[in-house]
């Protein structure tokens, strides 16, 4: 754990429908999700996260439009 004077490092993960949030970097990657590649402060998570999600609907539903 880090000091709490310390601004505290997140990473960014993602879910297996494309979803993202951010977790503390130092806790391991909770059951059901992935690291993302990008650790940084919250802020810095948040506009990778902005970024890199620009459809927000889960994988399964943008597969299903590609389909029809």
């Amino acid at each position: 754990m880090q000091e709490s004077n310390e601004t505290p490092l997140f990473r960014v993960v993602a879910n297996h429908e494309d979803q993202y949030s951010v977790w503390l970097a130092d806790l391991p990657v909770p059951a059901g999700w992935r690291d993302a590649g990008k650790i940084g402060d919250r802020e810095a998570c948040l506009r990778h996260i902005n970024e890199v999600w620009t459809d927000m609907r889960p994988a399964s539903l943008r597969v299903l439009d590609l389909q029809t």
